[in-house]
C-alpha cells in the first residue's frame, strides 16, 4: 500500500472540527447541541450581497484576473482609504478566503526553515498554513492572567534568531478576543524595524471592536511600508463565510508581484464570491450598527454568566466574538468530548473548542476552552445553563 506523505501525517486536525463526529452522534440521540465551538455567525448576510448573486445575468462564468476582478479591487481600495489605509487596487490580491491569503503570503515571503513568532494562543490553522509552507512557528505565550495582552517586547527579542523572518498577529484576536492597542503595535513596530522583519497582520475582525475601543491597523504604522502585509476576509465582516473571499494587501511591490505568481498558479478566486463581496461593499451602515449591538448584548450576557460559575474566569473581550475561558477541569479535550458523549441537561449539551489546539507549546490550554458567542441570547442562556450543570457533574473537575 502506498505511504502517506510525512507532511500529511504531520498536518494537524482542526481542534475546532475534530469533535464533529461526537456532536453528530449526540444529535442522532436527539440531543440539542449548542455550537459554541466555531465562529459561524447566525447573523444574516447583507441583502445587497445576496441579491447580487440572485440577480446574476451571465452567459459564461469566466475566470477573473488572478489578482481578482478589477472593479472589486478598486472598491476594496476605497473601503481601506475610508478607514485611513491609503492604498490602491494594485496593492491588493483577492484570495480564496483569508486562509489562502496567509498561505500565499507565507510562500511568497518565507523559505522552508524560516521562523515566524506568533503570540499564543493563536488561530489554530496558522500551524497548518506554516506546515504547508515549510515555515517554523515560534510561539510566545500570552496569558489569561493579563487577559492575553501583547507579551513584553523583551520576550520577542529572546526568540529572534538569524532564521526569524516575521511576526504574525491577529487583531482583534481569534481566539482570545483581545484588541491590540496603537501603543502595543508601535512597540511591535520597533522590533520589526530593528530586525527588518515582516509583520503579517490578520485583521478579519476589524469591524468588531467594543466599548469605545478603536481598531488601529498595522498598515497605519509609519516607516514599515515594505514590512507590513495585511490579511483580510469578508467572512465575518458580512457574515458570509461560505463565499470564500479574502485579500492580501501590501505596499511592498515585490511581495505583491511574487504573491501574484502563486495566485496565477491557482488561476483565479471564485467568481460568484467576488460578485457577492463587491456588492457587500455597499452594505448600509445600519447593518453594522445592528450587528454591533447584537454582539455587545451576547458578549455581556455570556461574560457575566461565565464569571458567576464557581472556578471559572472569563476575560471581557474587546473585539471579535470569541473568548478563551479558564475552567475548573483537568483536561479540556477530555471535557469537550465528555460533554458530547456522556452529558445532557434537559436533553441539551454544548460543543466547545479545547484551547489546547490554539497553543503551539505542548501542555498549555489544558484548563481553557475557546467559546464563540455567535448564538442568540436565548440560546446562550440555555448553553450557559448546560455548561454550569456540566462543570458540577464532570468527573475531572478540579475544585
Amino acid at each position: 500500500m502506498p505511504k502517506i506523505s510525512e507532511k500529511g501525517i504531520a498536518m494537524p486536525a482542526s481542534p475546532i472540527r475534530k469533535l464533529v463526529p461526537y456532536a453528530d452522534e449526540a444529535k442522532r440521540k436527539g440531543r440539542k447541541v449548542y455550537h459554541l465551538n466555531i465562529g459561524q455567525p447566525d447573523i444574516s448576510t447583507p441583502e445587497v450581497a445576496l441579491n447580487a448573486v440572485r440577480n446574476i445575468d451571465l452567459k459564461v462564468v469566466e475566470y477573473s484576473h488572478s489578482a481578482g476582478i478589477e472593479s472589486y479591487r478598486k472598491g476594496l481600495a476605497r473601503y481601506y482609504q475610508e478607514i485611513g489605509i491609503n492604498i490602491s487596487h494594485n496593492d491588493i490580491i483577492v484570495t480564496t478566503g483569508g486562509s489562502e491569503a496567509i498561505t500565499i503570503v507565507f510562500m511568497a515571503c518565507l523559505n522552508p526553515g524560516d521562523e515566524v513568532i506568533i503570540p499564543e494562543p493563536f488561530y489554530a490553522n496558522y500551524n497548518s498554513f506554516a506546515l504547508q509552507a515549510g515555515v517554523v512557528v515560534k510561539p510566545i505565550v500570552s496569558s489569561i492572567q493579563n487577559d492575553f495582552a501583547l507579551p513584553p517586547i523583551a520576550e520577542f527579542e529572546k526568540l529572534i534568531t538569524p532564521k526569524t523572518k516575521g511576526i504574525v498577529i491577529c487583531n482583534p484576536n481569534n481566539p482570545t478576543g483581545y484588541l491590540y492597542s496603537k501603543e502595543e503595535l508601535e512597540q511591535l513596530a520597533v522590533i520589526v524595524k530593528k530586525h527588518d522583519l515582516y509583520l503579517f497582520s490578520d485583521e478579519v475582525y476589524r469591524e468588531f471592536c467594543y466599548d469605545g475601543n478603536v481598531h488601529y491597523s498595522a498598515m497605519m504604522l509609519k516607516g514599515l511600508e515594505d514590512n507590513v502585509i495585511l490579511m483580510d476576509s469578508v467572512s465575518k465582516r458580512y457574515s458570509m463565510c461560505g463565499v470564500r473571499i479574502g485579500a492580501l494587501i501590501s505596499r511592498n511591490k515585490e511581495v505583491i508581484a511574487t504573491a501574484l505568481k502563486f495566485a496565477q498558479a491557482r488561476l483565479s478566486p471564485p467568481s460568484f464570491g467576488q460578485i457577492a463581496a463587491e456588492a457587500a461593499l455597499n452594505t448600509p451602515a445600519e447593518y453594522f450598527k445592528g450587528v454591533y449591538q447584537e454582539y455587545i448584548k451576547r458578549r455581556d450576557f455570556m461574560v457575566e454568566a461565565l464569571n458567576k460559575m464557581e472556578g471559572v474566569y472569563c476575560p471581557k473581550p474587546k473585539g471579535a466574538f470569541y473568548t478563551v475561558v479558564k475552567l475548573p477541569i483537568d483536561d479540556s479535550d477530555r471535557f469537550a468530548q465528555w460533554l458530547l458523549e456522556s452529558f445532557e441537561h434537559k436533553n441539551q449539551t454544548v460543543m466547545l473548542a479545547p484551547a489546547t489546539g490554539f497553543y503551539s507549546t505542548p501542555g498549555l490550554g489544558k484548563n481553557e476552552v475557546r467559546i464563540a458567542y455567535v448564538l442568540k441570547v436565548n440560546d446562550l442562556k440555555n448553553a450557559m445553563e448546560c455548561l454550569d450543570v456540566a462543570l458540577k457533574q464532570y468527573p475531572g473537575r478540579t475544585l
